[in-house]
């Protein structure tokens, strides 16, 4: 009789649950995020829950995007409005933290342990905020994330915390495909120069040493003498490979290689990097994962790895 009883329960659940999962999905969370990054891992933990807008599209660089009329009619409606801190939305911080005086908002990258985080470069009280590009450190960011839609939606908990699981296993396998591939990469190869200082967490984690024209924010300047020194670091070091990112201007990049050709030293652009926004909307660039594997496979590859030409799991896009 206990075991009917409880069968009958555990069919009812299973009725139950999809019917529940549908009508909460007849008024999804409105959720504004300031990155395609963030607002990839919302999609990814809210599902169906969920109807995001990013504010800051393919090439918009965050650390200079100052918040318009159409932005802030959209966040003073939201149910939930995420954006990362750690100084990375420099021009917009007074506003979040007057928003957040009356709005549900969250700041998902500001309550990392700071004994993970690299030190910021031009203040000494903050943080390279660059920290999606390390997955280990994203799972954290994705974790606070699904904290965050959870408290907006507690009776959703459970349908956030397995789509939340399944997220963090396919990053876990994206961190596992990076260490096999940088692994690679000869041990004189493994310099990787590029417009700003964005990728210090991706050299910390990977064992890369990173180079960058700017500092940690594309609003540092970057000099003559920099310029200069950078391509005396090209010449005597034999580095054969730079990577220009999709927003930031390339000009000093190009800068760099016109230098190390006019010292008889030939530099390749090794290929096009998202750093401070991912690839198109749409596209499997344009997904957390797929900015990565891009980026992984890029660098790997120009710095004379063997890796897949469509990356990982084949999604790339043809000639990368």
């Amino acid at each position: 009789m206990l075991l009917r009883r409880s069968l009958l329960i555990a069919s009812m659940l299973s009725l139950l649950l999809p019917l529940a999962g549908r009508a909460l999905a007849e008024t999804p969370i409105k959720v504004v995020a300031t990155t395609g990054m963030i607002a990839d891992a919302a999609r990814q933990v809210g599902g169906e829950l969920v109807e995001v807008r990013a504010l800051m599209g393919p090439g918009v660089d965050p650390h200079s995007y100052r918040q318009t009329r159409t932005d802030i009619v959209a966040m003073t409606r939201a149910d939930l409005v995420l954006w990362h801190g750690l100084y990375l939305e420099a021009q917009m911080e007074d506003f979040f933290h007057d928003l957040a005086r009356k709005r549900n908002v969250v700041a998902v990258a500001d309550g990392l342990p700071r004994n993970l985080l690299r030190g910021h470069d031009s203040y000494q009280d903050k943080f390279d905020p660059h920290v999606w590009m390390s997955p280990d450190l994203w799972k954290l960011v994705v974790e606070q994330v699904q904290a965050a839609l959870t408290d907006t939606r507690p009776e959703a908990a459970e349908i956030f915390a397995a789509n939340a699981a399944r997220h963090l296993s396919d990053l876990d396998a994206l961190a596992t495909y990076a260490r096999q591939s940088m692994a690679q990469v000869p041990p004189d190869n493994r310099v990787l120069l590029t417009a700003h200082d964005a990728f210090g967490y991706f050299g910390d984690s990977l064992d890369i040493e990173v180079l960058g024209i700017q500092g940690i924010s594309t609003e540092s300047e970057a000099g003559l003498n920099r310029i200069s020194a950078l391509v005396d670091l090209l010449v005597e070091r034999r580095i054969t490979a730079v990577f220009v990112e999709s927003s930031v201007s390339d000009r000093n990049m190009r800068a760099l290689v016109e230098g190390a050709a006019a010292r008889g030293h030939e530099v390749q652009i090794g290929g096009e990097l998202y750093s401070d926004a991912m690839g198109a909307d749409g596209t499997y660039e344009g997904t957390y994962i797929g900015m990565i594997d891009h980026n992984v496979t890029v660098i790997a590859g120009a710095l004379g790895a063997d890796v897949p030409e469509r990356g990982m799991s084949g999604k790339l896009s043809a000639g990368f």
